[in-house]
């Protein structure tokens, strides 16, 4: 046991969770005091020790469910033998041939589940659905979900439930209250979520003995919402980046803060210092310093919003407008091919998802064709804002730099960079996919002080970082 809690943990580093020496002997001291029999009880005790933020549950339970799947561990009878599982045939009257389940069998499964709690029947009841209907195909390269999803499709969990519902109507007649009705139809629903977590698990469980933990930790991982591509993400994984993104600005806003209060004081003035001291003989000394004259930067963001990078620049102007007290004016432009200043939306709209909406519908950025053009939108720039910007100025342009074969546009991007204090460009793309195909990012990089790959929040955040304490 102690060597497969020592591959878990190891699992758990790969996957991002991090995991000290300390929490590791944590966890193997709390299995110890609670024993190895009951899964919930294991789960509990490793959550408690291992798990210090909600961001990582996810990537625990699946590891979990993998290294100690359902059935692993079941508690001993008095003579020290496990318990014999009680088979689908003993629990329906079924003969053991391979003939769809129908809903009135896992109805009556469940209510059985439900009266004596027995979860080694309601193991048995999703192992042989999934024997009957998930298809599992040896070698075949596909992941678990796709084996859930047919599983589930051909039990009807919604049937099931129905059947529960109605045989309880039967049974009780209708002088129900609601509440009793309520408590029924929540005790129901809750059978048919066990169910589907028995399915999974056994899916899980079939398809980890086949290819092995290692490969289905692969193949079935899903990253943390810091590391997901702005550029891949799906609609499930762009809602988890949106419930990253407020508290991900308030920890930086409150840490730039910080920094920038302790730059406020400067490094020591010797001279300053041993002058004063003079006074009362040196002793005790009186630290004085050089107070650096902090400025805050203007900030100028120029973002394609055309479709392959849209989810990109959402993200990074929704940051940058969360951490604003950081800079002294962010000025905000986006464009396809076309340009237009967006400042005032953000200025008038106390919502920065009203304001991102209202961009979507009221910001002119189509010129001609409605395919970027950064040439065209950089030197429509430069010709209408370089002159009003000054030393304290920071640009920071947004977008993968695939120009569709137009003009680079790089005497303009010369301009804005002689213009600014200084110029950087984030893409989304990652390096090696630069200056491939209509890439031409190696054009505007002479002409920024730095290019960063920006594909995800944590990248994001570390730019953000940099570039606020750069006053």
């Amino acid at each position: 046991m102690l060597e497969r809690l020592s591959s878990f943990v190891e699992m758990l580093r790969g996957a991002g969770v991090p995991v000290s020496i300390g929490e590791k002997l944590d966890a193997i001291s709390a299995v110890e005091a609670c024993g190895l029999w009951s899964r919930q009880d294991l789960r509990a005790c490793l959550a408690a020790t291992l798990v210090k933020d909600r961001r990582y549950w996810d990537a625990f339970n699946l590891l979990f469910d993998l290294f100690f799947p359902s059935g692993a561990l079941r508690p001993t009878t008095a003579e020290g033998d496990f318990p014999q599982d009680v088979t689908l045939e003993e629990a329906v009257g079924g003969d053991g041939d391979h003939q769809p389940l129908s809903s009135e069998d896992l109805a009556d499964v469940l209510r059985c589940y439900g009266e004596d709690g027995e979860r080694s029947l309601l193991r048995s009841a999703a192992a042989a659905a999934v024997s009957r209907h998930a298809g599992i195909e040896p070698g075949r390269p596909v992941g678990p979900n796709y084996y859930v999803y047919r599983t589930l499709r051909a039990i009807d969990p919604q049937g099931v439930l129905s059947k529960l519902l109605a045989s309880a109507q039967d049974t009780v007649g209708d002088g129900r209250s609601t509440i009793t009705t309520r408590l029924e139809r929540r005790q129901a629903e809750q059978w048919v979520a066990d169910l589907e977590v028995e399915v999974r698990a056994e899916i899980t469980r079939r398809l980890a003995a086949e290819k092995g933990v290692e490969a289905m930790v692969a193949m079935t991982r899903r990253p943390l919402p810091q590391d997901v591509d702005f550029t891949s993400a799906t609609t499930e994984d762009l809602a988890a980046l949106r419930r990253a993104l407020d508290p991900l600005a308030l920890r930086l806003a409150a840490r730039l803060g910080r920094r920038r209060r302790r730059r406020r004081r400067g490094a020591v003035d010797f001279r300053s210092t041993f002058r004063h001291s003079l006074s009362y003989g040196g002793a005790p000394v009186d630290l004085r310093f050089r107070r650096p004259a902090l400025t805050k930067p203007e900030l100028w963001v120029l973002a394609d919003v055309s479709g392959s990078v849209a989810a990109f620049a959402r993200f990074t102007l929704q940051l940058l407008y969360a951490i604003d007290s950081q800079f002294s004016t962010v000025r905000s432009f986006v464009f396809v091919d076309g340009l237009d200043e967006v400042t005032s939306v953000f200025a008038s709209s106390s919502d920065i998802d009203e304001a991102l909406a209202r961009i979507d519908t009221e910001a002119d950025v189509i010129w001609q064709h409605g395919h970027s053009d950064y040439g065209h939108a950089l030197t429509v720039f430069s010709e209408r804002w370089a002159d009003q910007m000054s030393p304290r100025s920071t640009v920071v342009v947004l977008g993968d730099a695939r120009n569709n074969y137009h003009s680079a546009g790089t005497v303009a991007l010369a301009r804005v960079a002689a213009a600014a204090r200084e110029v950087f460009w984030l893409n989304p793309e990652p390096r090696s996919y630069w200056d491939t195909g209509d890439s031409i990012a190696s054009s505007y990089a002479p002409y920024c002080d730095g290019v960063f790959e920006c594909r995800n929040l944590r990248q994001l955040e570390a730019f953000a970082d940099h570039l606020a304490l750069r006053g």
